[in-house]
């Protein structure tokens, strides 16, 4: 997994909701463009498209504030004409309908942010996936080390089935990766691969 290309169609009403859902998601090493106005010129227009058609997958945020978005209907449109999956991440199943109203897509639970994270990973680990019924991509995220004067590149490695994942987190067992150069451990929540902590190692 790496260079994939994501693109989020939501209401401008929706940009707050739309970065917690993602925040987690942009850690990983695939381009995530959301889209933080409505595109008035043709300029932005071409380079909108050009976005869309490079994207893997393309997510359209569906709630109250998106139902009469000209903008959002359009970018599914152009974007199931190219051949591009859209996944459907909806309040409310009256906000699907047309061609994406068979499309699997995820509900959101605006008491449950975390669960909706973790079914939103989900799909797009299953979207991403290698060719292959039974293959699990290996996913992960890389960062700098934020110990003072070390800054060495940590990879938590994702190789657990979705399922395993959502295990350890009703457990609370967290992820854990360690820097190989100073030996501090980080952790992460299983469910959404958000940072929790870090211990500090001994070099």
């Amino acid at each position: 997994m790496s260079g994939e290309q994501l693109y989020v169609s939501h209401a401008p009403a929706d940009l707050e909701l739309v970065q917690e859902l993602f925040s987690t998601v942009k850690n990983f090493p695939f381009g995530v463009h959301i889209a933080h106005e409505e595109v008035e010129s043709g300029r932005s227009r071409k380079r909108l498209e050009g976005r869309l058609s490079n994207s893997d997958v393309v997510v359209a945020v569906l709630t109250d504030a998106s139902a009469d978005s000209q903008w959002i209907n359009q970018e599914i449109g152009y974007t199931l004409a190219k051949g591009i999956p859209v996944v459907p991440l909806y309040d409310d199943e009256d906000h699907r309908g047309g061609f994406i109203d068979d499309a699997e897509g995820v509900r959101i639970n605006r008491q449950d942010l975390t669960k909706t994270i973790f079914d939103l990973l989900s799909r797009l680990r299953s979207e991403l996936a290698p060719l292959g019924a039974l293959s699990v991509p290996n996913w992960y995220i890389r960062f700098p080390c934020t110990i003072p004067d070390c800054d060495q590149p940590v990879t938590l490695e994702i190789e657990q089935s979705q399922r395993t994942l959502w295990k350890r987190s009703r457990h609370r067992k967290l992820l854990t990766t360690s820097c190989e150069e100073c030996e501090s451990t980080y952790y992460f929540e299983p469910g959404t691969i958000g940072y929790v902590r870090r211990e500090d190692g001994f070099r």
